[in-house]
């Protein structure tokens, strides 16, 4: 079966990437609702890791924090179907079925590493770490690396959004600056290169909305051969 997403980036009109972006969204969109009416078993994982991707905002957007007893029964709840149901392409692939408790695992722990480097570093939390290593147990390890890079793309988009709402952006440049010279530095004088968090931060963000737009995106373009094919 042809996608037709493929179609809206193979065909795009110079002069016109907004309005193919927006085709490729609708499509994409349409994708994923014709696999769902494919197979609707797919609708109870979809509404499940979109209504705990949901509670998550909602819990870090009123109190910046997402609590173990959210993210860990999600956990739980997305090993339990990868183990549970009959095997298949995924949760949300054709043709629907389990990946398997060992892949449900190993999304969980590339979820977790992939956020891990920025609690590290201070910039993040570890509600929003587990938060993917959740969404990886769902996803399994090739979609939640395009959830995990869809959300730091999110989340940059946010910072800049947020710090030019707050008439920040010169403080958000400087600390890039000081950051990459640092690392920069350390490295030509022989040192461990590594980078520094920022030493005058730019705010605490509602991260789980990065988070919840990239798994959603990735939702969205599993099907879309351009993207799969780079994951």
């Amino acid at each position: 079966m042809v996608n037709p997403a493929a179609h809206a980036v193979a065909e795009l009109p110079a002069g016109s990437m907004a309005a193919a972006m927006t085709d490729a969204v609708l499509a994409s969109m349409t994708g994923l609702a014709t696999r769902l009416a494919a197979d609707p078993r797919m609708a109870l994982p979809l509404l499940l890791l979109l209504g705990l991707m949901a509670a998550a905002v909602w819990h870090d957007v009123k109190a910046r924090r997402i609590p173990n007893a959210l993210v860990l029964p999600g956990a739980l709840a997305g090993l339990a179907l990868q183990g549970m149901l009959p095997a298949g392409a995924g949760l949300y692939a054709h043709p629907f079925g389990a990946l398997g408790l060992l892949l449900g695992l190993a999304g969980m722990a590339l979820g977790l590493a992939m956020l891990l480097p920025m609690y590290m570093l201070g910039t993040m939390g570890a509600g929003d770490v587990k938060l993917l290593a959740m969404a990886g147990a769902f996803l399994g390890p090739q979609q939640v690396l395009g959830a995990g890079l869809l959300s730091l793309l999110a989340g940059g988009l946010l910072g800049l959004a947020v710090a030019a709402q707050r008439g920040d952006l010169a403080r958000v440049w400087n600390n890039l600056r000081t950051m990459l010279l640092s690392t920069m530095l350390r490295g030509i004088g022989g040192g461990r290169v590594s980078v520094d968090a920022p030493t005058a931060p730019t705010g605490q963000l509602p991260y789980a909305i990065a988070i919840a737009a990239g798994t959603t995106l990735q939702l969205l373009l599993s099907d879309l051969p351009a993207w799969r094919d780079l994951l």
